[in-house]
């Protein structure tokens, strides 16, 4: 029986940062009953001009909003840098990389990634900091620079945006649970553990039943 979760989300996604401590809860919830997770890179934004100053406040706005309703840490002071182009495409190509030449380490990528825009200030769409933040997780850069540029995985991120897009995914964190290929919802949006955990865990217990038998 194949089983697996699905988190489809944007790492410069403010309620995906939001999201974190609850995908992560999850994900070890799943693997307790030996069902892994699968990352899709959603795809948010992509802009080809830099933020102005009233483009900079409204997204503050929403950080605030994503603070208070989950308590995740935004630092607004140093976010959103002067001339920082909003482009979330090579963070979720990044993304796609590391599934591909690390799959181990995609959740501590994601974090990394998330912690370094929304905690450190840093411009994550720029390759030169996605990088960083690889090689500091021990990811091989050579391995993920090579890589990351190619026009190959250039297209299988557009492929992971078309099929959020073709189930009709338009918000993140979205979460899904697939079992033979059906596709359960746990949620799109966010939603705190204690409303998430009882469904998945009543998901999976079904799937322990079917696998023997009962």
């Amino acid at each position: 029986m194949f089983a697996r979760l699905i988190y489809v989300m944007d790492p410069m996604c403010s309620w995906c940062w939001g999201f974190a401590p609850v995908a992560e809860a999850l994900a070890k919830q799943a693997a307790d009953f030996g069902v892994p997770t699968h990352f899709v890179a959603g795809g948010l934004r992509s802009e080809r001009t830099p933020i102005d100053a009233a483009d900079r406040d409204r997204y503050l706005g929403y950080w605030a909003a994503v603070q208070e309703r989950t308590g995740q840490h935004f630092d607004r002071e140093r976010g959103l840098p002067s001339g920082m182009v909003y482009d979330t495409e090579p963070a979720c190509r990044a993304l796609v990389t590391v599934r591909e030449v690390a799959p181990s380490q995609v959740f501590a990528f994601v974090k990394a990634v998330q912690q370094a825009f929304y905690v450190h200030g840093k411009d994550v769409s720029q390759t030169v900091e996605l990088t960083r933040i690889a090689g500091e997780l021990g990811i091989d850069s050579e391995a993920f620079c090579s890589r990351f540029d190619l026009d190959a995985m250039r297209e299988t991120t557009r492929l992971d945006f078309a099929w959020a897009r073709q189930l009709g995914i338009s918000g993140f964190p979205t979460m899904l649970a697939e079992r033979d290929g059906q596709l359960a919802l746990l949620t799109n949006g966010y939603q705190p553990l204690e409303a998430l955990a009882p469904l998945l865990n009543r998901w999976l217990e079904r799937g322990a039943n079917l696998s023997s038998g009962r």
